[in-house]
């Protein structure tokens, strides 16, 4: 009889490795892409290569798709524009879906002397592509801000083509004034409208949650936020994601799902973050409920975040291990962070640099860090592009692909000593090679099954098989000098034989056709006269 015992030994090797197996980080590197800019705060596209850079003071510079500055504003509002408080200026844009037919854009920004009006203004290029025309002003929607913080200010065409603005809760501390929980106000709130007649007015889309209600600003789509500073559109889901400035305590990231237009409270002022709000009574919070709870939430003591800095999920083309991945930040702490599975957190990259005002996409996808302090703009890349390395099994040895070092693991574990190009296994299990490809890029192979080496009892004879899995033949070959005739059974899993053959001794290999054979799990046994059988595994796939 086969030893049963030694071949399920050497299939649960294969098991720990859904534990075990090491997997490669997803990292990111900020490139240079422009400098020289005045307190940027917020960038966009128009539907072609340019970037739109939005400059706190009042005017919008555009970024060619080589890299360079355009000396001339887009637009320049400086004079209209109330830019005296940190958190004043002009806050956002946003093109018009019809934009390359209609020459219509949208901004944002503090109008007036003191805390200022909010303003969201629509303007029209001029004759010149790269200049707008700044009288063609129309303004569309105004709110009083009964002081100068928490203005929020971004602007964004959802993918039902309407107009989105996210609303701060009017400032001061602990929303004095109850705005977050008031949908009599747009206050703590995002507003969605209908801007598509281009005239002076805009319409309340029929399905907004609150168009029927009495009391209630119909242009209100969800309420309950303190500064949705930064919120974006997935682009292929149309999911939204929001960065929620925070207080004293925490700042969160919120989500809600594409096509849900039921009016959904994130909790403000009644909550910051997932707990209550330090010094605000809780009366009539109950009642206002439920609230959305954030998908994350970071303390400022403890991880030293101070503002969140919402971005957009990385749907461009030239980095596909970003892909799918929602990409946000922090303005103090400076770093990068995304979801994993269940909204695990993954730090794409550790930095000590603050000031960041915005992530923003271009018209392919790709992501941009909009840097408020130090007036520049970076591209975000993979730090590590290039492809893993492959480490394949020709049923003796183990190679690697070219690097400039190289670490071997055995069921996740470095085993010592095996740092070279090559490795020649001397147990089952699971196999993965770490190669060095330059700049810090550390990259694991794919796993390598190796299922022959372990199960022989004839000193030191040890036929290799290849390949590993089999899927139209196997190979055993030896080179052992004086080897013995053999006569070998392959069996099945439960001891039946579906094949015999004959290995002669002046044969250093025999090939065995298994294109017939179930995919499975096989035993080969080969036996000499007076001498003890020896056994291997096959693995057949097809």
């Amino acid at each position: 009889m086969i030893n049963m015992k030694r071949i399920l030994l050497s299939l649960a090797l294969v098991l720990p490795f859904l534990v075990s197996a090491q997997v490669n980080p997803v990292r990111i590197a900020l490139h240079n892409w422009a400098t020289g800019l005045n307190k940027p705060l917020w960038m966009t596209n128009a539907g072609d290569g340019r970037l739109f850079v939005v400059q706190r003071e009042g005017a919008i510079k555009i970024i060619t798709d080589s890299m360079q500055v355009l000396p001339t504003p887009f637009l320049n509002i400086t004079a209209q524009v109330n830019s005296t408080q940190s958190e004043q200026g002009l806050l956002g844009l946003v093109f018009d879906p019809d934009y390359a037919d209609n020459g219509y854009f949208y901004v944002y920004y503090i109008h007036g002397s003191g805390t200022g009006t909010s303003r969201i203004s629509r303007f029209q290029v001029s004759a010149d592509p790269n200049v707008a025309d700044p009288g063609s002003e129309v303004v569309l929607y105004s709110v009083s801000q009964p002081y100068w913080n928490h203005n929020g200010g971004c602007l964004q065409f959802g993918p039902d083509g309407y107009l989105y603005c996210g609303f701060g809760d009017g400032g001061s501390g602990n929303d004095p004034d109850g705005n977050g929980q008031d949908l009599g106000t747009a206050l703590g709130s995002m507003i969605r409208i209908d801007v598509s007649q281009h005239d002076s007015t805009y319409a309340i889309p029929p399905d907004n949650p609150f168009v029927d209600a009495q009391d209630t600003l119909p242009e209100i789509w969800a309420s309950g936020l303190r500064n949705p500073w930064r919120y974006s559109f997935d682009r292929l889901t149309g999911d939204m994601w929001i960065g929620d400035v925070g207080q004293n305590a925490w700042e969160e990231v919120s989500f809600w799902p594409a096509g849900d237009n039921s009016g959904p409270n994130f909790g403000w002022r009644c909550r910051e973050g997932l707990v209550p709000t330090q010094g605000v009574s809780q009366v009539g919070c109950a009642a206002s409920g439920p609230f959305v709870e954030p998908v994350a939430a970071f303390g400022h003591g403890t991880q030293g975040w101070c503002s969140v800095i919402g971005g957009y999920v990385y749907r461009g083309s030239s980095y596909p291990r970003l892909y799918g991945k929602y990409i946000f930040t922090d303005y103090c702490s400076g770093d990068f962070i995304s979801f994993g599975e269940n909204y695990a957190l993954d730090t794409l990259l550790s930095s000590s640099v603050n000031g960041a005002a915005a992530i923003s996409e271009d018209v392919a996808g790709e992501l941009y860090v909009v840097d408020h302090e130090h007036g520049t703009v970076k591209k975000i890349v993979d730090a590590c592009p290039m492809p893993p390395p492959v480490a394949s099994f020709d049923g003796e040895t183990l190679s690697a692909t070219m690097a400039s070092g190289w670490q071997w693991f055995l069921d996740g574990m470095a085993i010592a000593g095996a740092t070279g190009q090559t490795y020649t296994p001397t147990a089952n299990g699971i196999y993965q090679v770490r190669a060095d490809l330059g700049g810090s890029c550390l990259l694991l192979s794919d796993t390598v099954h190796v299922t022959n080496t372990a199960v022989h009892e004839m000193g030191d004879f040890r036929p290799a098989i290849y390949p590993q899995p089999a899927r139209s033949s196997v190979e055993l070959r030896s080179d052992l000098t004086g080897k013995p005739d053999f006569t070998l059974e392959l069996m099945d899993a439960v001891g039946h034989t579906v094949r015999t053959m004959f290995w002669p001794s002046h044969l250093s290999s025999v090939s065995i056709d298994v294109r017939d054979l179930a995919e499975g799990s096989y035993v080969v046994r080969g036996q000499a006269e007076g001498m003890h059988h020896w056994s291997r595994l096959i693995i057949v796939v097809h």
